[in-house]
């Protein structure tokens, strides 16, 4: 959870476990109010370190939807790079990103 002034503000977590690669998949939202304040850049920087002290990680992957620029934002503050994109049935097209590291 993501709280601010004891308020829950958003979420920030890995999907499931790394999988056999390592890579690990992320997913974060916040609060349509309480966007556009830093929140999901800092959220995700926290989570990136803690994935980078775990040895069984290698690499964090995400994806964003399309038109979803601020989100796209938030991952590339976090040195994320675009690997692709992929087309969900419920989303439509994604970008895939990535942000390796060890």
């Amino acid at each position: 959870m993501i709280v601010v002034d004891n308020e829950v503000v958003g979420l920030c977590s890995y999907k499931k476990a790394p999988d056999a690669d390592g890579t690990v998949d992320i997913g974060y939202g916040i609060a349509e109010d309480h966007r556009n304040q830093g929140f999901a850049t800092r959220a995700v920087a926290a989570i990136l370190d803690y994935a980078r002290d775990d040895p069984s990680v290698h690499g964090v992957s995400a994806a964003t939807a399309l038109a979803n620029i601020a989100s796209q934002r938030v991952l590339e503050r976090n040195g994320f790079s675009r690997i692709g994109t992929r087309l969900d049935p419920e989303d439509g097209e994604l970008i895939l990103w990535r942000r390796d590291f060890h």
